[in-house]
C-alpha cells in the first residue's frame, strides 16, 4: 500500500480515551518542524511511524525510527524528538497511564518494563495502526474500540516486556532526590529556588542538582516545568481563561505557557482545550 506524503505543515489530531484514565490520549500527527524538548512522561507511549522518520535521544543513544517501526517510551525515561529527514515524520501515538496497562496484567503485578525505544516488528506495527484507526473511526462502537485496544496492550506486554526493571541501590542520595521531587510536585506553582530545595534535602545545591540529573536524567528545573505543564493540561478541561491557568500553574504569562506547552505536547493550549472539551471526540 502506498503511504500518502506528509502535508507541508505540522498537523495534529487527538482523541481522549476516558475509559483508560483522564490522561489517556490517541494522537495522529504530521510534523516537519516540530522539535520536542527533552522531557519524560508519567505514563507509557506507544506508536507507529507511518511516513518519514523520527529521531530521539533515549537511554543514552540517538535512535531513528523510520516508517514501519514501532516507537515507545517507558514512564519517567527522558527523551526528546525531532525530524530525522527533511520531510519530517507522520505517526500515530497512544499515551497511556500505568493503570491502563494494569488492565491486562494479573492483579498485583508490577508495571511492565520496556528497555527498547524502537521495535522492528511488522505485525505489532500493523496492529498498532489498525487499532489506532479504529479509535478514530466514527463508525466503530465503543466496545469494539476498547476490546481492540486492550488486545493490543496485552500483545505488546506479552511479547516485549521484560521481567522487571533494573534495581537501584538505596542510599542518602536517592532519598534526597525523592524528597526534592516530592517538593517540586507539591509546590510547582511557586518560584522554588535550588538553594531552598537543597536546604530541605540536606545536600548542597550543586550536589542535589547533580544527584537529580544523574538519578532521573533531568535537572530539577525540568521536573518543575513538567509538573507545571501537567497541571495546566488538567486545567484546560475546565472553564478558566488561559491567562489565569498560566498564573495559577507558575508560568510568567500566557505566552510563556503557550511556548512551553507547544514544545512539550506539540500543540498549543487552545488546540488541546478544543480536543478535551469536544464531546464528539470522546
Amino acid at each position: 500500500m502506498t503511504t500518502p506524503r506528509n502535508p507541508p505543515t505540522d498537523a495534529i489530531e487527538a482523541r481522549p480515551l476516558p475509559f483508560l484514565g483522564p490522561d489517556a490520549l490517541a494522537v495522529r500527527a504530521s510534523y516537519r518542524r516540530q522539535r520536542f524538548s527533552r522531557h519524560a512522561h508519567d505514563g507509557y507511549a506507544l506508536g507507529v511511524i507511518e511516513a518519514g522518520a523520527l529521531a530521539f535521544r533515549y537511554r543514552g543513544s540517538r535512535l531513528v525510527a523510520p516508517a514501519g517501526c514501532v516507537n515507545l517510551v517507558q514512564p519517567d525515561v527522558p527523551h526528546d524528538g525531532e525530524p530525522a529527514l527533511p520531510e519530517g515524520w507522520r505517526y500515530r501515538m497512544l499515551y497511556l497511564p500505568a493503570a491502563a496497562l494494569a488492565m491486562v496484567l494479573p492483579e498485583g503485578a508490577a508495571p511492565p518494563f520496556f528497555r527498547q525505544g524502537i521495535i522492528e516488528d511488522p505485525s505489532l506495527a500493523a496492529q498498532v495502526a489498525e487499532v489506532h484507526c479504529l479509535l478514530f473511526s466514527p463508525q466503530a462502537g465503543e466496545m469494539a474500540r476498547q476490546t481492540a485496544l486492550l488486545a493490543l496492550l496485552a500483545t505488546w506486554v506479552r511479547r516485549f516486556a521484560e521481567s522487571q526493571a533494573p534495581s537501584r541501590k538505596p542510599g542518602p542520595e536517592p532519598r534526597a532526590v525523592r524528597l526534592a521531587l516530592d517538593i517540586l510536585a507539591a509546590r510547582y506553582a511557586e518560584n522554588v529556588s535550588l538553594v531552598a530545595l537543597a536546604r530541605a534535602t540536606g545536600l548542597s545545591p550543586w550536589h542535589l542538582a547533580r544527584a537529580v540529573s544523574d538519578r532521573t536524567g533531568l535537572p530539577p528545573h525540568a521536573h518543575l516545568l513538567a509538573h507545571r505543564l501537567r497541571a495546566a493540561r488538567r486545567a484546560l478541561a475546565g472553564p478558566d481563561r488561559l491567562a489565569d491557568i498560566a498564573a495559577a500553574t507558575g508560568f510568567a504569562d500566557q505566552s510563556h505557557l503557550t511556548r512551553a506547552f507547544a514544545r512539550r505536547f506539540g500543540l498549543t493550549p487552545g488546540a488541546y482545550r478544543k480536543i478535551v472539551q469536544n464531546p464528539a471526540a470522546r
